[in-house]
């Protein structure tokens, strides 16, 4: 389930468990028709502003408290025996790996109980931002500002997400579990922590004991999961079979990975005999087809990172570890614009504002400052302030809210504004390279 957006609740962890009251907007019974309007968790009431997700076990809701709090309820319904599995499986196992930066956090767990009585059991999550998936969509049919068709993301954007994602796979690998489920929908951005995260955890299971027999999802499952799972779909185990690895999540990153430089939607390709025959030449052809302009050096890099993840024969694949060591991790790249107005951060850029001539008249640069930290004040709580009078990021406007939501609500606002007749583009910016005076020169 998706988790979206991303804020420390209360600034505090709450207590390991707890009861919630459903104060409003519950129907006698579970229905997923509905959804509740307050909860009250650990003792505070926290409204439930929206719907992010809804599965057959369980709905994920946005819940805040106060002006900054907010989280994520994954609310989980009974199973068809009656009984909390799923809730106890996903408690269980992010109760086990807690502590990783690149793993959503469990905040606690609370019974929620409904004005007539109902029972349900709850997840209190950390709140998390934009989905891989979501990013795959904001690219098919883009026209990159350089004004070739845009086919995929940046290599920033795809180094940024495979490190993320090896680093918790390797992390979640060492503690013993196999994620069992990695797809777009469940790589998620923080803006606050500047990374991706792994949700979901609710088909993991311990390597050599797989206690799920349908595992991984269409598109993003390795043959010896669909193996199994047609299998176990025909009432049948293969002999001496002791479950799944923790290669098929490797399987599922490589899929991944290669949509996110594609831009190309791959569940009807890696469903073809082609790709059972040759996976191999195909990964070459999208590599040579894909007409976004890259080194070349770093694209074969990747393209061998990606194939040795999409291995038939899952010995082959390597680890989450031995992944990270690739060349392909060890090459700067710059963000392109793009990527900056997808990923939310704590800092907003605006561009097309401020003419050099005001820059060197100090009179009028102190006035600016002014003018505009007053502007920017009016969305939200501005902790810092910067105007570079050089390069690089000479003009641009960088202005560090106290937190990502409050930069995300003014780039909604002041994206279009027109200040002395010039349209505002605002993007995001990366915290790390703020706060290091780091002012990347985008690619355009």
């Amino acid at each position: 389930m998706a988790h979206c957006s991303s804020s420390d609740p209360s600034g505090k962890i709450p207590r390991p468990d707890s009861s919630a009251v459903l104060m409003a907007g519950s129907p006698g019974t579970v229905d997923q028709a509905m959804k509740p309007v307050l909860f009250e968790i650990f003792g505070e009431i926290w409204n439930v502003q929206a719907r992010l997700g809804q599965g057959v076990s369980a709905s994920v809701y946005r819940v805040s408290s106060g002006r900054t709090s907010t989280a994520a309820v994954k609310e989980f319904l009974a199973d068809a025996q009656g009984g909390d599995y799923g809730y106890h499986k996903e408690r269980s196992v992010l109760e086990d790996i807690q502590g990783h930066k690149n793993i959503v956090t469990l905040y606690g767990v609370f019974t929620n109980h409904s004005h007539v009585g109902v029972a349900t059991r709850c997840l209190l999550l950390e709140l998390l931002d934009v989905s891989v998936s979501e990013l795959l969509v904001s690219t098919q049919g883009q026209v990159g500002s350089g004004g070739a068709q845009q086919q995929g993301h940046s290599m920033w954007l795809v180094q940024h997400c495979a490190r993320d994602i090896l680093e918790a796979l390797a992390f979640l690998h060492r503690e013993g579990y196999v994620h069992a489920d990695l797809k777009p929908r469940n790589v998620l951005w923080s803006a606050d922590d500047e990374c991706f995260k792994l949700i979901d955890f609710g088909l993991s299971f311990k390597e050599g004991n797989q206690d799920v027999k349908y595992i991984q999802t269409d598109g993003y499952r390795a043959p010896e999961a669909e193996l199994q799972n047609s299998l176990a779909q025909a009432g049948l185990e293969a002999e001496g079979n002791s479950g799944c690895s923790a290669t098929v999540d490797l399987w599922s990153l490589g899929i991944i990975l290669l949509e996110m430089y594609s831009g190309i939607k791959l569940k009807d390709i890696v469903r073809s005999p082609k790709w059972k025959d040759n996976s191999a030449a195909i990964v070459d052809h999208i590599f040579a087809s894909n007409s976004v302009v890259c080194p070349a050096i770093p694209v074969y890099h990747l393209r061998d990172l990606i194939k040795s993840m999409l291995h038939n024969d899952p010995k082959h694949r390597g680890t989450a570890e031995t992944a990270l060591l690739s060349p392909f991790f060890s090459i700067p790249f710059a963000p392109h614009i793009e990527d900056l107005v997808l990923l939310p951060s704590p800092v907003l850029r605006l561009l097309n504002l401020i003419d050099d001539s005001h820059l060197h008249n100090e009179e009028e640069y102190e006035d600016i400052l002014e003018d505009m930290k007053e502007e920017c004040q009016k969305y939200g709580s501005v902790v810092s302030l910067l105007i570079p009078k050089e390069n690089p990021g000479k003009g641009q406007v960088f202005v560090e809210y106290a937190n990502a939501g409050d930069s995300k609500e003014a780039q909604r606002l002041l994206t279009g504004r027109t200040f002395d007749r010039k349209f505002v583009v605002a993007t995001f910016y990366p915290l790390s390279a703020y706060k290091r005076g780091y002012l990347y020169q985008t690619v355009q």
